[in-house]
């Protein structure tokens, strides 16, 4: 048996926007249907942001390790769990447990679960060492995979790969990607890719624009140079874009994004920009038939399928791997927008 201690390290705040502290916490103990997982690396998403801002209208636990997109090594494990190994590779995600017995469950819809446990928000996440995960939606990883280039895949990788089962796109259809150079986008180029569409990518700065051509974008348009983003939209696709998944943290692309997708398009919403409203005018949707569809983490079929184009060789995540003590800093160049790519917190050796 591993050789478990009983504190840890981990980055802690005991308030909104409180202070970011890395402190010693109590290394928690699994109950019967749950795993101990030494985190290895967590990546850092925006949602995390978010709960420490508390932006969105649910309360957060209090004092909160956040953090959702934990990968590392079983540790423990209770007695009713029957799916891990102490040994195996495992992944902590945004769904740390959900009733399994609701119709939302029962049809797939794990995370619209009224009694849906969320890791880094409603319970203790990722930024720690040590973290607990429901047993039954964890993430299995094969051992093939490298632990901190996988981690972004456990949130940003399945909720973008989720989005465009949901845009309904087939093969050969136009996908436009708006936030395409940061966490979410890099990864929903790719999928998009690998999955058969033709990604155009939104975003701002030459530096952005490289990585999405690089990862297999289509075409690239730069919000902060192009005249009239719509148009050029409509122009490239010959009549409008497929699908458009919306995953900007900034409110202003929604309402551009009914404006330039196809006649019986769909619009996908994923990115929570706080306040933010999208709006169509009636005419506009019933004649142009599109359909605005909000999508959430994806269930564990899903997470799966998302992983396994990550084992094969489909998926790569551009990472850069930074100490856990360094969280405020990430979250301060997140707010400016300086993040290229995904960053991956290296949680212990």
């Amino acid at each position: 048996m591993p050789n478990i201690p009983k504190m840890q390290k981990a980055m802690v705040f005991d308030k909104p926007n409180g202070p970011l502290e890395y402190r010693d916490i109590p290394v928690p103990t699994p109950g019967p249907d749950e795993i101990l997982v030494n985190v290895k690396y967590s990546g850092v998403c925006h949602t995390d942001l978010h709960a420490w801002h508390g932006d969105w209208p649910l309360d957060t636990k209090l004092p909160l390790v956040g953090g959702h997109e934990g990968a590392g090594v079983v540790v423990a494990a209770g007695n009713l769990v029957t799916n891990f190994q102490i040994g195996d590779y495992a992944g902590i995600k945004w769904l740390n447990g959900s009733c399994l017995s609701c119709e939302f469950c029962k049809h797939g819809g794990e995370s619209n679960c009224a009694d849906a446990i969320l890791s880094g928000y409603t319970v203790d996440g990722s930024f720690q060492q040590y973290a607990i995960a429901k047993a039954i939606h964890a993430a299995p990883i094969p051992k093939s995979c490298d632990l901190a280039e996988i981690a972004p895949i456990l949130c940003a990788g399945i909720t973008v790969y989720k989005a465009l089962k949901t845009s309904g796109a087939r093969p050969g259809e136009f996908v436009t990607i708006v936030g395409a150079g940061g966490g979410l986008g890099s990864l929903a180029v790719q999928y998009a890719k690998a999955m058969g569409l033709r990604p155009i990518g939104i975003d701002g700065g030459d530096e952005k624009a490289a990585l999405v051509k690089k990862l297999g974008g289509e075409h690239f348009v730069d919000f902060t140079k192009s005249k009239d983003i719509v148009q050029e939209v409509i122009d490239y696709t010959e009549g409008g874009s497929h699908a458009v998944l919306n995953l900007s943290a900034s409110s202003g692309p929604l309402n551009a994004s009914v404006k330039y997708v196809r006649p019986m398009g769909t619009v996908v919403v994923v990115g929570l920009p706080p306040d933010a409203k999208i709006s169509a005018d009636v005419f506009n949707q019933v004649v142009k038939s599109i359909s605005i569809k909000g999508s959430y983490v994806g269930n564990r079929a899903d997470t799966d399928e998302a992983i396994d184009f990550f084992a094969r060789g489909l998926v790569k995540v551009p990472i850069e791997i930074r100490p856990l003590n360094e969280l405020a800093d990430v979250f301060r160049n997140m707010e400016e927008g300086k993040i290229v790519g995904r960053v991956v917190l290296k949680c212990s050796d």
